[in-house]
């Protein structure tokens, strides 16, 4: 390699111009046309192509080879390496290139870029994210002359790389700069992209509520696929049920619950159970957990209730929620638990929500100080005494999603005209829940009784409503 390149700078210029011409550029100045008959040959037969491309290219690049044969050259050399097969030397030749180049970045800045460009996807097509990103971070954005739309869909591209490895704290930086210029998107597809970069950094930072909310505004644009837009609402409610519990997440339950394509997710059964505040099953979690993505499960630090029960040592179980979903799922049930009990042992509300009892009375007591339950705590009988207004959702109290619904709608209409059938409504509701508190009881004695092994048809009958 090092001969021929010595033999075609001493050519004079008549000889230069009788070498072969490659094909694809016919028409270029005879300099360049050696250099790229060169390139060819090379490409073509090279037993070690890095280290010859490497030299051929240190030759083209260097300061006092002329500039404009240099740009010519360079730009069949960019076209020439994107058709290389052997994907292992093309990347040595990619990263080899990018720094013989880079300290004359300024006089051949569309060429790196273009480099950069097809190294990235070389990477991201071996799912090489990080790295891609970094090659991708390397185009001079900053100080370079491109527009800000091409900005803004490099940055995306980067945060998109960058959240492929669920590296959110990367991600941020480039997305706050995307955020910028997000204004100057003129096509669909990268507004849509912006989106859903962003939807997918408020999962990874744990904004549930925010992050369901834009994967549902997501799930409505018309220009994507069915099975997309279906995917991006599996999404959101995945997100609204692991958002805090509070009137925010209310409301968008309520509104994925009334979505009419909710009934095709997956999801669907443990959102129409949070909705309606039921109970949901350990079972019912685990199969919910197996299809969360690992940040969605991040643990949760060690709890340090403090215990004040004297045989505490003897009790069994967890001592709190482990990770995001078993908080969210045991705080759920605690105020499904509201809705059917006046009062529960702290015992039993252990065995529901699968913790210790003086673990479950330290969640109900956090739920209690932060206005989300309003109960009172009786240790000496150990039990947590449900207010019945909170049943009713009066005061300050945590109201169920349904009740939220129904009282925004009897407040649209005429409250005034419905107070008279206030009391009736509120002896009507007492009663079903007392129902339901039997409906249960009866539930766990059967569950109880079958797991000891009794036949069905000797089970006792459980009491009536």
């Amino acid at each position: 390699m090092d001969a021929e390149l010595q033999r075609i700078g001493t050519l004079p210029q008549k000889d230069k111009a009788s070498l072969p011409s490659p094909a694809c550029s016919p028409r270029l100045p005879t300099s360049s046309q050696a250099y790229l008959s060169l390139l060819e040959q090379t490409v073509a037969s090279s037993s070690d192509l890095a280290t010859d491309l490497s030299q051929w290219l240190s030759v083209v690049a260097a300061a006092d080879f002329p500039q404009i044969v240099a740009r010519q050259v360079l730009e069949g050399f960019v076209a020439r390496v994107q058709t290389i097969a052997d994907r292992e030397p093309k990347k040595t030749v990619y990263a080899t290139s990018l720094e013989l180049l880079q300290p004359r970045i300024t006089s051949f800045e569309e060429q790196v870029c273009t480099l950069r460009e097809q190294y990235a996807d070389l990477l991201e097509g071996d799912e090489e994210f990080p790295e891609a990103a970094k090659v991708l971070i390397g185009i001079p954005l900053e100080a370079g002359s491109r527009s800000d739309e091409y900005k803004l869909k490099v940055y995306i591209r980067i945060v998109r790389l960058f959240l492929e490895e669920e590296d959110s704290t990367s991600a941020n930086t480039y997305f706050n700069r995307a955020s910028l210029i997000a204004h100057c998107a003129t096509d669909l597809e990268t507004q849509l992209q912006f989106k859903l970069c962003q939807a997918r950094m408020f999962d990874l930072e744990r904004r549930f509520a925010e992050a369901a909310s834009k994967y549902h505004e997501i799930s409505y644009v018309t220009a994507l696929a069915e099975e997309e837009r279906l995917q991006a609402l599996g999404a959101a409610i995945v997100c609204a049920v692991l958002a805090p519990a509070g009137p925010i997440r209310a409301r968008l339950l309520a509104s994925l619950y009334r979505d009419e394509r909710s009934t095709q997710s997956d999801q669907f059964s443990i959102l129409s159970k949070m909705f309606l505040d039921q109970m949901i099953r350990p079972n019912e979690v685990a199969d919910f957990a197996s299809k969360l993505r690992p940040h969605q499960l991040a643990r949760l630090p060690p709890t340090q209730a403090v215990v004040i029960a004297s045989d505490a040592e003897l009790e069994t179980g967890k001592k709190g929620p482990e990770t995001v979903l078993d908080r969210a799922m045991m705080e759920h049930n605690v105020l499904a638990a509201s809705r059917v009990y006046n009062n529960i042992t702290f015992n039993g509300l252990g065995l529901l929500l699968g913790l210790r009892p003086s673990a479950a009375e330290a969640m109900a007591r956090t739920m209690i100080q932060q206005k989300r339950l309003k109960a009172t705590l009786d240790q000496i009988d150990n039990l947590i005494v449900f207010d019945v207004d909170a049943h009713e959702g009066g005061g300050d109290a945590a109201t169920s999603n349904v009740a939220a619904q129904a009282a925004a709608r009897a407040d649209e209409d005429s409250p005034e005209e419905d107070a008279a059938s206030a009391p009736a409504t509120k002896r009507w509701d007492l009663q079903i829940r007392q129902t339901l508190q039997l409906a249960e009881s009866i539930a766990a004695r059967c569950e109880v009784l079958l797991a000891e092994g009794v036949p069905e048809a000797s089970l006792p009958p459980g009491p009536t409503a």
